[in-house]
Parts: C-alpha cells; sequence; structure tokens
C-alpha cells in the first residue's frame, strides 16, 4: 500500500461519475476505496451501501466497513459524488417523496462522508462535496433537489470554518456542475447542446489535482463548472 501514489474513497463510486473517479485515479497510481450501493470492480476496496437503512444505521454500517477497509490508514481525500436527480414544485404529487429522495441522495451522503474525513482524512487533505450550480439562486421546478444541494452548499461552508470537527489544515470544497455529460443525461435530454455538458473526464482530472495539493481553492469555496464551446472554466465562489 505504501507504494501508492496517494488514497482516496469515493462516494458514489458506482456512479457515471464515480466510476470515472475510480478509474482516473487508480490509472494514476492511487489506492481507491468506492463507497456505493452497488460493488465496483476496479476499486480496491468497496464499501456497500444498505438504501434501506435509517440514516443513523447507514452512518453506523459505512464508517465500520471504510474502518476494516482502510486498515488503520488514511486517505489524502475524500470525494462525495452521490447523488441524483428529482424534479417538482410544491404542488407536484411526488413534492415529499421526491424531496425525501433528494435529501438521501446527496445530505445523507455529504454529512456521512463530512464524518467519515473527521475520522480518516489526513492532515491537510481535502474533502470534496457535490452540490449544484442551480442551487444558487431558486429552484421551483425542482425544489427538493435545490434544497438537498444548498444544504450541501452550507456544510461545506460550515466545515470550512474553525471547530468543524475536520483534521487540521484540511481543506472542504464542492463542486457546482451544471450538467454532467452523462449515458442517462444524453439518454433523457438527447437534442440538447452537448458542447454545455461538462466531460467527467474533466471532472476526475480536476479532483485528482486538488487531491494532489495543486491548485486548490481556497477552503470552503463553491467551485462552478461552466462548459461553452466545449471548454470548462472554474468560477469560484
Amino acid at each position: 500500500m505504501s507504494s501508492n501514489a496517494g488514497r482516496v474513497l469515493v462516494y458514489g463510486g458506482r456512479g457515471a461519475l464515480g466510476s470515472t473517479i475510480v478509474s482516473y485515479f487508480k490509472a494514476q497510481n492511487w489506492w481507491v476505496g468506492s463507497i456505493d450501493m452497488a460493488h465496483n470492480e476496479e476499486a480496491h476496496a468497496n464499501v456497500i451501501v444498505k438504501p434501506s437503512d435509517s440514516w443513523k444505521d447507514q452512518e453506523s454500517e459505512v464508517l465500520a466497513s471504510v474502518d476494516e477497509a482502510l486498515n488503520k490508514e488514511k486517505v489524502d481525500a475524500l470525494i462525495c459524488v452521490a447523488g441524483g436527480w428529482a424534479g417538482g414544485n410544491a404542488a407536484s404529487k411526488d413534492f415529499i417523496s421526491n424531496s425525501d429522495l433528494m435529501w438521501k441522495q446527496s445530505v445523507w451522503t455529504s454529512v456521512i462522508s463530512a464524518k467519515l474525513a473527521s475520522e480518516y482524512l489526513k492532515e491537510g487533505g481535502v474533502l470534496t462535496l457535490t452540490g449544484a450550480k442551480a442551487a444558487l439562486e431558486e429552484t421551483p421546478g425542482m425544489i427538493g433537489y435545490g434544497m438537498a444541494k444548498a444544504a450541501v452548499h452550507h456544510l461545506v461552508k460550515t466545515l470550512a470554518a474553525p471547530k468543524s470537527g475536520l483534521p487540521e489544515s484540511a481543506t472542504t470544497l464542492a463542486i457546482l456542475p451544471v450538467t454532467l455529460d452523462t449515458p442517462m443525461n444524453r439518454k433523457f435530454m438527447p437534442k440538447a447542446d452537448f458542447s454545455t455538458w461538462t466531460p467527467l473526464p474533466f471532472v476526475a482530472e480536476l479532483l485528482l489535482k486538488w487531491a494532489s495539493g495543486k491548485d486548490r481553492p481556497d477552503n470552503g469555496s463553491l467551485v462552478q463548472l461552466i462548459t461553452t464551446n466545449s471548454t470548462t472554466k472554474l468560477v469560484v465562489d
């Protein structure tokens, strides 16, 4: 294990973005652990999450499994890209169920990631969570999604504050994509302008830079990923 370039945990390591991150870090000789509801064969270790558990039970099981997988080692980076999308305004018949789903997919995972970082992140390490540019403003057509992502933004700012419980000199950041270029997005939005979608390899490369201590924004930054004409720029808040 000591020969690895670094060690990273990826919460959501089986999704489209998570799988890309796992592959990219592994190709750069990093030890990679995946936390997800499904197994990622490329990861060096897998922690399987049971979606039916309560938040507290999920946290307990994830922490116990991560503790076993790390075997007293700590990680240089912890990346949470777990999440999903659901629409609906307050009049929608699925308003409460969709809001509940968004909270579980984005907030539960981000908070558990913060807890993991408090115990397993090295001093000077980086915790990266996933927000959304849309949640910087009102989201009447997708209230549950916007509410959950806004909570993630608040969590990032709070974890960057003194006495947050994270290791000494740790950095907490959020990526705020607009639309990621995933197979599912292409399936459901086939007529969209793909040149405005952020490629997954770009995100993986960016996160590796931050994990390696290169070009990291200030602690607590919310980093928008703005893609125009297939070129992505970072807007840091």
